[in-house]
């Protein structure tokens, strides 16, 4: 078994998720910039699926993440999500869905 099957047999991007959550796929073409948007983020756990991901700060730091990496976007400074890369970086949301008349 190789590591990119361990991987995935792990992973939230792929599995079916209970009815109480939503995913979202986000994808980066290589060169491209997403501004960050803290609304987007909220309550999601975020999985670099494939290729790779960095975040810039409003301080201007930086950190790259790679597939397989886990993330928890939700209250962070950040100015920009960016893909350096030659390949498409794509990142899987998953968030609890909205219930109506929760508040959650």
């Amino acid at each position: 078994m190789s590591e990119d099957d361990c991987l995935d047999g792990l992973s939230i991007a792929g599995r079916t998720l209970p009815p109480a959550f939503v995913r979202r796929e986000i994808v980066l073409a290589p060169g491209a910039e997403r501004p960050y948007d803290a609304a987007e983020w909220v309550d999601a756990l975020v999985v670099v699926k494939g290729g790779e991901i960095e975040l810039e700060c409003h301080a201007g730091h930086l950190a790259t993440f790679r597939r397989g990496d886990i993330l928890w976007l939700t209250g962070l400074p950040l100015r920009v999500l960016r893909n350096r890369g030659a390949v498409p970086a794509v990142l899987v949301a998953v968030s609890r869905r909205e219930m109506a008349g929760t508040g959650h």
